[in-house]
């Protein structure tokens, strides 16, 4: 290689080295200038950059969530339990409990079958038995291996899919003395009992 050549490449690396070194400083995200949480700040008197609350307001949304809320242990039930609850309940309950805890509640959902931990079956006596809030806090939460759906699902939504857990165990221990009498006239004559 000549020294013309090796000149005129030392100059053309040095000129892409130029080049390079300013699109890096214009264009480096890690060096933008930022706000992180709970970061120390100059801004505010205090040095906080995380402020408290302002005297007598109320979160959004918090109203809300304060009237559908049961402790864990209660077995009582916010909301009217009726056909359309119930629907929504199933509609809900296909969208964000099936992966896991099957259609039926047997805790065979397509993630269990691909090697997740199975959850409980919904007809077992533990679960048949447990109160409503506890099913509340367990979809808020999450509970084991499952995450809480409180950012997912809203509270009346939480309250839907309850009421169908609810009918999907008293459907798989129903007594055909239960049934209304029009349906076990059915069920006797080998109708269907829809």
């Amino acid at each position: 290689m000549t020294s013309a050549s090796r000149i005129l490449l030392t100059v053309c690396a040095a000129a892409c080295c130029a080049l390079l070194a300013g699109c890096q400083l214009k264009q480096d995200m890690a060096h933008q200038p930022k706000a992180r949480p709970l970061a120390p700040s100059e801004f505010f008197a205090d040095g906080r950059s995380e402020r408290p609350l302002i005297e007598n307001t109320v979160a959004r949304g918090a109203l809300a969530d304060d009237a559908l809320f049961v402790s864990k242990d209660s077995n009582s039930f916010p909301l009217p339990v009726n056909l359309q609850l119930l629907e929504r309940g199933e509609d809900r309950y296909k969208i964000f409990c099936t992966p896991c805890h099957g259609l039926q509640g047997e805790g065979n959902g397509l993630i269990s079958m691909r090697g997740m931990k199975h959850p409980p079956s919904f007809h077992q006596d533990r679960l048949r038995q447990a109160p409503n809030g506890y099913f509340y806090d367990n979809i808020t939460n999450g509970f084991g291996a499952m995450l809480g759906y409180a950012a997912q699902v809203p509270p009346r939504d939480r309250w839907a899919i309850i009421a169908y857990v609810r009918a999907l165990q008293l459907s798989r221990n129903a007594r055909a003395a239960d049934l209304p009498g029009d349906v076990r006239e059915k069920l006797n004559a080998g109708g269907s009992a829809k």
